[in-house]
Order: C-alpha cells, then structure tokens, then sequence
C-alpha cells in the first residue's frame, strides 16, 4: 500500500491579514449587475434565479451557484451584501453569482418536499428531484448567461449542502466542481434532527414550526417559528412534557413534523433521505470538496459520512476539510474560537482563501494550484496545527517522511473509584450506577436561554460532572500529547431497571489546573471589525470533544427497535462522530455517561412505548448500572495517531 504525504502548517494570522480585500460596496455596484429571472424546469415549474455578473467583457467567466430554501433576499434591484463576506473572494476573480431560490420556497413556484429524495430510475418529465432541477438550471445559465466560460461549480452550507450534493448527482457534463458544505445527509442517523433514532428536540421544533409553515403562495417573506415567550428552554419544554403535547400546540398544518411522528424507526421513509444510498452517480468528471465542522451542531455527522460514502462508491477526485468550526463557522468569521476555546490563528480565513477558493479555480478556470493541496485537510483542535492528508479512513491515514503515522485502535476502560486506563479490568461485581429521572433531566448546558447554542460543543462539561445522575472516569495527567483521529467507539455493558433508556457518552478534555491564556491574545476580528480577548477562567475546564447520544432501543438496528430486559447485562455499542484532537501533556482524558441531555435530546420514557404518543404516566425512572469488570469491560476505543520508523 503506497504510503502518502503529511504536511504540517502553523498558522500565521499576520501573513493572512497582509491579504486585504480589493472589494467593497462601491467596487460591486460599479462592476457587477444584478439580473432577476425564472428558470423553467423540464415539468413547466419556473425557478427565481438571481445572477450576478461581473461587466468585464474581455474575457469568459465560471459560474458559480447557490440553491437555496432559506431565501434569495434582497429581491428587486438591490444586491445581497457579498461585500461583507468571504464570497468577495469570488468577485474579485469575476465570477458570475447565482442565488436561486429551491423549488417551492419564496419566489420559486411549485410545491417543496423536505429532503425530496433522488429518483434513481427517471422515467420522463414529471420523475423530477432536485438533480433534475440542478440540471436544468445548469443548461439554462450556460445556453443564456453572456460570458460565460461553460463551466459551472454549486457550493452550499446546510441545507444548501445538501443541494449542492444533489447538483453533483444531476450529471450535468458543464458542471465541474461541488462544495456541499455541514450537508444535511442522514436527517435519522447523525443529523440536525435526530441521533441515532433520538430526537433531537430544540432543533427539529424549531425548525418544524418556523421554516416547515406552508406558504399560501410567492413571498418574499419568512415564516415566524412559534414563539413560547420564554427565556429558559430547559423549563419550558419540561413543562410541556410530551412530543404529543408539542405536536397540539403546532396544529395539524405542518406535514414534515407530522411525517417524523408517523416515522419513529429508521424505514424507508428515512432511507429514502439518506443522500449517502446514490453518490455513485456523481460522475468521474465532477470533483467533490466536502467540508465541515469538528463542532457543528447540526451537522457533525453528514460531512464525515459524505466524504466517506463517496470515497466507497463513486471515482471523482473527493476531498475533505475539517475544521474547529460550529456549524459554518468558516464562511462566518474568522475562526480564531469557539466559544471559550481559542484556535491560535484564523482558521477560517485560512480555509476560504486557501482552500475552496483554489478548489474552484482549479476546476472553473484551469489553475494548476491543486498541487497544494492533498485529498483532506484537517485542522485538529488542541493544538494549532494542519495536517494534510492523502487519505481518511479507519486505518491508514498518512506518513511523513521519515516516520509513518498510522492509527492504532487503543482501549480506555472504565475502572472502580472513577479511574480511565488502558488496564483491562481484572476482577468480579464492579460497576457504578445512577437514577435517571425523566422530570430532572441533565441539562445540556449550564447556560439559561432558549436558542439552542453552537458553543455548547466545546462548553465546560464541570456542571455535569457535579450531578449524581452522571458517572465521571478519567485518566491520569498525561505525560505526552496524545492525538486523536477518527471514529470514538463507547463499548458499554450495561443493566437497566426498566425496558429503555439512552446512553450519551461524552470525550473531554480536562485542562490543567493552572492553565491560562496568554493575557495578550487579542485579535481584530477580520470581518467584524472587533477585537476579542479570552476571558472564561481555563484552569480545570472540562472542553467537550464529542459526544453523542444512542437510544437504547435502537442499540442493534436502528430499522427495528428492541426493549431492553430489566436487570440483564446488555451491551451498548456505537460509534461518535470522528474527532481530530489532541490532548497536550499535562491535560487529562475525561469520559462522562449520562441518560439525558434536556432539551437538546427529548426524553426517553424509559419504557418502551412509542415515544411520540407517549403520555406523562408512561415516564419513569430508572436505575442505570454501567459495568466495569472482567466480564463486562466497559470500555471507548480510540484512534491514536502513531508515528512508527
């Protein structure tokens, strides 16, 4: 097996900032128009479409497209304020822009299906998906846009990633780069709306009730998601107590959250959704860039599986980039931190100018710039430094000269007294356990609000360690960096008192007790314009890494559910979505296990009944016992970075 190349960077935000925007608000008025017009698609249903082309005539320029759910605005004369953003980048270069409103959302007509799923055998005209209206937006702009050099690339965040995933599925031959960015992917197995068959609560309602509204026709307007009138999340949805009781206060109008209700297991209404089942049909010709955040809260899980699906099943030239970013934090802001954790350098701008920007330039212009680049670009957190990869699997990642770095599969086990170590447990009848009381829920964040937050990502875990319903293992302090990259595995023997309950296994990094940050880290925030300093105290903070939650009917299959039985030693295995991290000499590795994480996570009854028709008499406690001996070895496995000669 042919061994490929490690690149390490630092980043230099000096060198960065030298880069100053040519642009601003004057320059794009005076050297772009801004044209509105409806696209026809193949069955007669007409598009909004906004294009923004630069007036340079003297020579053809690429097209670059935006589909999106969330709006095109502003509509009419003025321009969206690209000036303010990274897309400034693709302006300078005269790139014709455009923003089209999907299918069924604002200006665009006909009727929106969420996550409408690909058709893979079309029959005519009316078999449309949004790779049939990719498709044909594609031929339009290249048969009617002056200028324009026949080449066209699709980038999108979100939503809109998954958009551009479906474009890369159209085959249309002009279309010759895709960025699907935090693509929505698997909306049952690891994104925005559940985790491993567990609803994921704030968002989906959030969601379900604001942006899953019917429109009564074209609008320009957004609809308003249903206002609690409330600070406190945590109260508010404990009070209301049932999804039954949420899905009343919605109404019987609003179809998509009346599908996930009638949709509890993963069937092939979620299969059907599940972008990752078609990729072989991007073809050879259209090159992939998918990206994501190693701390997106809505979608941690689809650009891993993205990537990976692609890798597996179709022969495009497929690249990755991972960064310490919340959900788009690298076309937001500089990404110097999250939260209270600080990266050591803009991330973000590095990604934009470095990155994507020579991604489509290589393929909509011709550059020869992909040299600088390998197959995956992952910026770790922990320390501040890039790896550079030409592959990203379980195994083999890549080798530096002269040493390989391979990944080695290591176990932490959980030991009696809260002790984590890579002992195997020798003896009989250890094991910890907790009450896990559906009307005392653990919180998912200290914090009092209602918006679910980005930060609570990397949030100091130290408020959960405190609660009696959440076991706490931790290693020693260590004595050398240890580098993570790759899946988490949580392998947990486990006997509960009643027939269900979920299972949230959380990785953190403990810092030392005196740590601090260097009083002098300020930064000037590229875009924003404002200087920021670290303030949160650090010394003992507990940074969450990862973690994720299972529910634990769905511990063997996630099609077919399965109660537990009391008492019986059970075992609960599943994997996290990959981390990229590194744990400095003198941190400590923390593993935390807890049975709620409120309201981020709904409740789980504990019995198995069906949790969406499930009344208040039906939540109980239970008693929930993790095992830790020679039979039952509870254990994570981790994907240590090793350098061997």
């Amino acid at each position: 097996m042919k061994l490929p190349h490690l690149l390490i960077f630092i980043f230099l935000p000096q060198l960065l900032f030298a880069q100053t925007r040519a642009a601003d608000s004057t320059w794009v008025l005076q050297n772009y128009t801004k044209t509105e017009t409806y696209i026809p698609m193949r069955d007669g249903i007409k598009l909004y479409t906004a294009i923004y082309q630069p007036k340079d005539s003297k020579e053809k320029h690429p097209i670059l497209i935006n589909r999106t759910p969330f709006s095109c605005t502003p509509y009419g004369a003025d321009f969206q304020p690209m000036w303010s953003n990274y897309w400034i980048n693709y302006l300078n270069e005269n790139y014709i822009i455009v923003v089209q409103d999907v299918r069924g959302r604002y200006m665009s007509e006909g009727e929106f299906v969420n996550v409408r799923p690909y058709i893979e055998h079309k029959k005519g005209k009316k078999d449309i998906d949004e790779s049939t209206d990719a498709y044909d937006t594609i031929d339009w702009l290249i048969k009617h846009t002056e200028n324009n050099n026949g080449k066209v690339g699709v980038f999108g965040i979100s939503y809109r990633g998954f958009y551009a995933t479906m474009a890369a599925l159209s085959g249309h031959p002009a279309l010759k780069a895709v960025s699907p960015q935090a693509p929505v992917t698997d909306w049952y197995a690891g994104d925005d709306f559940h985790h491993n068959g567990a609803l994921m609560l704030m968002d989906v309602f959030g969601f379900c009730s604001g942006f899953a509204k019917p429109r009564s026709g074209l609008t320009t307007q957004s609809p308003k998601a249903f206002d609690f009138k409330s600070d406190d999340a945590y109260n508010t949805y404990l009070n209301i107590n049932t999804i039954d009781s949420l899905s009343k206060l919605l109404g019987d109008s609003i179809q998509f959250w009346k599908d996930i209700c009638a949709h509890p297991d993963y069937d092939i209404f979620w299969q059907a959704r599940n972008v990752c089942n078609y990729v072989q049909h991007i073809p050879d010709g259209c090159a992939t860039l998918v990206v994501g955040g190693l701390y997106d809260a809505e979608d941690c899980y689809g650009a891993w599986a993205l990537y990976k699906a692609i890798e597996q099943k179709a022969h495009n030239d497929n690249r990755l980039v991972m960064g310490p970013w919340a959900h788009g934090q690298w076309a937001k802001d500089s990404g110097y931190n999250l939260g209270n954790i600080w990266m050591g350098g803009p991330t973000s701008i590095f990604y934009q100018q470095d990155i994507e920007l020579l991604f489509f330039q290589a393929h909509l212009k011709g550059y020869n710039v992909l040299y600088k680049l390998n197959e995956c670009t992952i910026l770790s957190s922990g320390s501040n430094t890039g790896y550079q990869f030409s592959k990203w699997d379980d195994t083999l990642l890549s080798a530096s000269l002269p040493k390989a770095t391979i990944i080695i599969n290591n176990n932490l086990y959980l030991q009696a007294q809260g002790k984590l170590s890579s002992r195997q447990p020798q003896g009989f009848g250890s094991f910890d356990y907790y009450l896990s009381d559906p009307s005392k829920p653990v919180p998912y964040t200290e914090k009092v609000g209602f918006n679910r937050t980005k930060e609570y990502m990397t949030d100091d875990q130290r408020f959960a360690a405190r609660r009696p319903d959440v076991l706490v293992y931790q290693t020693d302090t260590l004595t050398a960096d240890l580098q993570l990259a790759g899946p988490v595995i949580a392998d947990l023997f486990t006997s509960i008192s009643t027939t269900d309950a979920d299972f949230i296994v959380k990785i953190i990094d403990v810092f030392p007790d005196n740590f601090n940050y260097n009083d002098d880290f300020t930064y000037v925030d590229y875009y924003k314009s404002r200087q920021q300093k670290p303030t949160y105290p650090m010394g003992g903070y507990q940074m969450l890494v990862r973690a994720e939650v299972m529910r634990g009917r769905y511990r063997n299959s996630l099609e077919k559910p399965e109660p537990f039985v009391p008492e019986e030693v059970t075992e609960v295995k599943y994997a996290l979505p990959d981390v990229s991290h590194v744990f400095k000499k003198g941190h400590r590795l923390m593993v935390q296990i807890q049975s709620s994480w409120f309201p981020l996570v709904d409740r789980n009854p504990q019995k198995f009944v069906n949790i969406y028709t499930a009344q208040p008499e039906d939540f109980v406690r239970s008693t929930i016992t993790i095992h830790h001996d020679r039979e039952h070895p509870s254990h994570i496995t981790l994907p240590i970075v090793k350098e061997v000669n």
